[in-house]
């Protein structure tokens, strides 16, 4: 009877002892816990990751700081903000380029990918696009 009863109380302190050790490694690890982040700087991580993702591409031309084939994120950004310019609407192909004119036709071959994307999406990559110069 004594074992059955030791058996029975070790086996609850195992039991309640799991159920502390989550909330321990939580507090040891607060990287675990999701971090929230406010709806513009969201929108700017958002902008970012597909910025630098496969579905949009932007980085294969464009870099933040250096010209690649593109002009680069921060002369962009810059451009835009300077002259009040849409850039969500350029990037819908509302707007005549104001950047660089003369690379109009590289960027034109990326039209078709901006289409497959949301205004959510587009209006992400504007917002990291302009965190750049912050």
């Amino acid at each position: 009877m004594k074992n059955l009863l030791f058996i029975g109380v070790l086996s609850v302190a195992t039991f309640v002892s799991c159920g502390k050790k989550e909330d321990k490694k939580e507090a040891l690890y607060p990287e675990n816990v999701a971090e929230k982040l406010s709806p513009e700087d969201q929108l700017v991580a958002d902008g970012k990751e597909l910025f630098e993702s496969n579905k949009a591409a932007c980085f294969s031309c464009h870099k933040v700081d250096k010209k690649v084939i593109g002009p680069s994120v921060k002369d962009i950004a810059k451009i835009y903000k300077e002259q009040n310019g849409d850039m969500v609407a350029f990037l819908r192909k509302k707007a005549d380029p104001i950047v660089d004119p003369s690379q109009y036709n590289v960027m034109e071959t990326n039209f078709a990918i901006l289409k497959t994307m949301s205004d959510e999406e587009i209006k992400s990559l504007e917002a990291y696009m302009m965190s750049t110069i912050k």
